[in-house]
């Protein structure tokens, strides 16, 4: 039995603080990990405000380092780097996770890229692979190209051979979203629907994180029989698709959240795909920008940082 800081949350008056608790032996299966790199999300933040439901666990995901397994339990080598399951709460010094949901980080990926693994390029590839079975050179769509999701999409699609229409909000952002690999930047506004059927007249799948009228258009732009699939609601508004689009162009809507998804998955499918993304990543494909990285000990600025809009990366906390 040993003392660790974690970042608490109170579920009564919401109120997070810095504190100390008592992180137990490993039992027989587990292992202790020491977390190197965890990412503040939106859903962290989220949660600290009571709108995303689930318990209050602060920190989705990250990467550590395994320094004790648990009696008679295989796993990897206390010393090796790894990705931490989900469902913990990784804003803290060490935990105890099952040893079998670990997967080894390959020396070539940076912490900060292993710690930004799971959420948002695992949000993009199942959406990429779960939804509508695109070919090679086929065109999709999504809006809020410039979140961490949206660049993931970006990054994926390239390495699977599709290309992208990527909808933003700000001029500013088209050199910066063709610098990452978008083939196709426009502004998300009234003429955009228009603009992208001449460009791509039969796309088949569309990405939505926003919803309101932006959503909207990436359903006018779709093809007969395409695919809108929302994932966040970035713009507060409601998904509102008319009866026309459903019956005469025969569009499919369908929700996706990874938490969901990562409750189904199996052992093996969950560990296939981090392995998957994780090759990507060593190969310098996956990359996810780290605006700057704190101390458990600096919550109260770490997360007034991530609150921030028009941030250039991700903010984690790091040992």
């Amino acid at each position: 039995m040993r003392k660790v800081t974690a970042i608490l949350l109170d579920p009564a008056d919401r109120r997070v603080r810095c504190d100390t608790v008592e992180l137990r032996d490993p039992a027989r299966g587990e292992a202790v990990v020491r977390v190197l790199a965890a990412p503040i999300h939106p859903a962290d933040l989220n949660t600290i405000e009571g709108k995303y439901p689930g318990p209050a666990k602060l920190g989705r995901e990250g990467v550590g380092q395994v320094e004790e397994l648990g009696p008679a339990t295989a796993g990897p080598a206390p010393g090796t780097r790894v990705l931490l399951p989900p469902d913990l709460s990784t804003w803290c010094e060490a935990l105890i996770c099952p040893a079998i949901q670990l997967v080894p980080v390959p020396d070539k990926v940076a912490v900060e890229q292993a710690a930004t693994l799971r959420v948002n390029p695992g949000s993009a590839f199942r959406m990429l692979r779960d939804f509508v079975p695109l070919k090679s050179g086929e065109w999709l769509l999504q809006n809020a190209a410039n979140s961490a999701v949206g660049r993931a999409v970006i990054q994926l699609s390239r390495a699977m051979g599709l290309r992208t229409v990527n909808l933003v909000r700000r001029l500013e952002l088209f050199e910066p979203m063709r610098t990452a690999g978008a083939d196709i930047v426009l502004m998300d506004d009234e003429q955009a629907a228009k603009e992208i059927r001449e460009i791509v007249p039969d796309a088949r799948l569309a990405l939505n994180a926003v919803g309101g009228e932006s959503a909207l258009r990436l359903a006018n732009a779709l093809g007969e029989g395409g695919t809108l699939v929302t994932y966040g609601a970035m713009g507060r508004h409601p998904l509102r698709i008319p009866n026309g689009l459903l019956i005469f162009k025969d569009l499919r809507v369908a929700g996706f959240w990874l938490s969901r998804w990562i409750q189904r998955a199996t052992t093996p499918e969950k560990s296939a795909m981090l392995k998957e993304l994780l090759a990507y990543a060593e190969r310098g494909v996956l990359h996810t920008e780290v605006e700057k990285t704190y101390r458990l000990s600096e919550f109260e600025a770490a997360l007034e940082h991530a609150r921030q809009s028009e941030r250039s990366g991700k903010i984690l906390f790091t040992a």
